[in-house]
């Protein structure tokens, strides 16, 4: 076993939840431990709703990537916060409409990338590619992406989740920023995070983050389009995540209203 292999196998915890466990639970997953499914059902039974705004949330990521790829002509993708894999992820997607997509997917958790690793595999035209690093840390995350990617054109950068993972106090707006400012004119992102504007949300959120090792930050709408400043927005904007060219289908439009925000920026 390398070093490298040691250090996140020293960090695998599976007596504490895990938000991209406990996501695939939410999602009808098997990869997680009995700590991220007793954490599934405390938010489950305080906010029954979180399912479908992580159906929702998967069903956006299905319609960017189609718009990036189809219409935007994207042909690169640099996945933050990857999760583990499900139905539909970035690189099938994309690769069912271009097949020479290359991925690269980030994410901090040793058992998503054992997972990804082995499961999310490229077409013989495309590439994919793991990146285990922190979103913190953007320079180890470009310097890596750059092995696959060609930076000097275009990347579609997807930050699904992973914003509201970070405290006000670590400035998640800077750090976003920093990562744009490596991607060349025409290169865009794909931006999903969950809205305080539930108030049974907010105390599901509020438990949650009591009993995880790793916590989320709802924030109003405003502060999560701030993510996207001084990007050209796809219409229709930064709007509820169901509410995002719904007439792309993977279940759109479908239930009430989510409680999270979901866009598409274009670096001018």
């Amino acid at each position: 076993m390398s070093d490298h292999q040691e250090s996140s196998s020293g960090r695998l915890r599976t007596d504490v939840p895990h938000s991209a466990r406990v996501w695939n639970y939410l999602l009808g997953g098997k990869d997680n431990y009995p700590a991220d499914a007793e954490a599934g059902e405390m938010i489950l039974r305080a906010f029954p709703d979180i399912a479908r705004i992580a159906r929702d949330q998967r069903a956006f990521l299905v319609r960017a990537v189609r718009f990036l790829t189809a219409e935007a002509g994207i042909r690169q993708f640099l996945d933050i916060g990857t999760g583990l894999p499900t139905a539909d992820n970035t690189h099938e997607v994309a690769q069912r409409t271009a097949p020479e997509c290359r991925i690269v997917y980030v994410d901090n958790d040793p058992l998503v990338l054992t997972h990804a690793r082995a499961l999310l595999t490229s077409t013989p035209q495309g590439a994919c590619a793991y990146i285990d690093a922190d979103v913190r840390d953007p320079g180890h995350i470009i310097d890596g992406a750059a092995r696959t990617l060609d930076l000097r054109q275009p990347v579609a950068l997807m930050l699904l989740g992973i914003l509201g993972q970070l405290p006000d106090d670590e400035d998640p707006w800077a750090l976003a920023a920093g990562l744009i400012a490596e991607l060349p004119p025409g290169s865009y992102v794909a931006l999903a995070d969950g809205t305080d504007t539930s108030e049974t949300l907010n105390r599901a959120v509020e438990a949650y983050n009591a009993h995880s090792a790793n916590s989320y930050h709802l924030r109003a709408p405003a502060r999560i389009a701030a993510f996207l400043d001084g990007l050209d927005l796809v219409e229709p904007g930064v709007v509820r995540t169901t509410a995002w060219r719904p007439g792309t289908g993977s279940g759109a439009g479908d239930g009430p209203p989510s409680h999270a925000l979901s866009g598409v920026g274009r670096k001018p």
